[in-house]
Order: C-alpha cells, then sequence, then structure tokens
C-alpha cells in the first residue's frame, strides 16, 4: 500500500504517514518487507510439521542439528521448543516421495537423533499473512 492510500484509512496525510512509517523502521517494529511465494506454484504441493528429539542434550549434537538444517531448502522455518521434542520444523516438499526421502536420508540417519515424529498439512486454516 502507498502511503497515499495508507493516509487516506487512517486519516493522516500522506507526509504524517511517510515519517510514522520510517519512524517505526528505525525503531525496528516494521522488520522488513517481503514478497510472499506461491509454494504450490513453484512445485511444492506437499507441508509437513517435523518434531525432532535429540538422542542427548549436548553442545555437540546441537551444533551436529543445526548444520544440518544449514542448506536443506526443503525447511522452511526451524524452531527450538518446550515440550516433547526438542525442535519443530516445518517443511515443504514437492510430493510424498520428496517428503520421505527426506525423513528416511537426511534425519534419521543422523547419530544425533533421537526420535522423529511428523504430522502431513491437509489445510490451511490461519496462515500469519492472514492478519
Amino acid at each position: 500500500m502507498t502511503n497515499a492510500q495508507l493516509s487516506e484509512v487512517v486519516n493522516l496525510s500522506t507526509s504524517q504517514c511517510s515519517r510514522r512509517r520510517v519512524r517505526l523502521e528505525k525503531e525496528g517494529v516494521i522488520s522488513g518487507y517481503h514478497a510472499r511465494l506461491n509454494a504450490e506454484a513453484m512445485g511444492y504441493t506437499m507441508r509437513a510439521v517435523v518434531r525432532v528429539s535429540l538422542n542427548s542434550h549436548s553442545a555437540v549434537n546441537e551444533h551436529a542439528f543445526l548444520s544440518m538444517l544449514e542448506g536443506r531448502d526443503e525447511i522452511l522455518e526451524a524452531f527450538s521448543v518446550s515440550g516433547d521434542a526438542d525442535y519443530v520444523l516445518i517443511l515443504h516438499c514437492e510430493n510424498l516421495a520428496g517428503f520421505a526421502s527426506f525423513i528416511h536420508a537426511v534425519l534419521l540417519p543422523q547419530p544425533f537423533i533421537g526420535q522423529v515424529r511428523s504430522e502431513i498439512v491437509l489445510k490451511d486454516l490461519k496462515r500469519p499473512h492472514d492478519r
């Protein structure tokens, strides 16, 4: 949305909208602008949530896990979490075969991984861009 369009919505002048936007960017409230890509249009038709538990908690295992994540294009997001898993990964894969390959060829052979549990996303109910 342009500053002119925003000014009409919030009933401020274009210059006031611009100054406030710049201030919010400098303060870190606005952290960036991003293009939202359509994964399906790019050939990634399957998404999954994968919970990973390490076989033991050590700096070496954590470093090995983080190193394994680097360069893996199918991993959209990765979180260290509390609860029954150590990490949660959000994956986009081309299809079920690509997902199976990631699980069986990338995750399960790792000696530092104790358990992998996964769910395939069936339907989007709410996404961050819905806000």
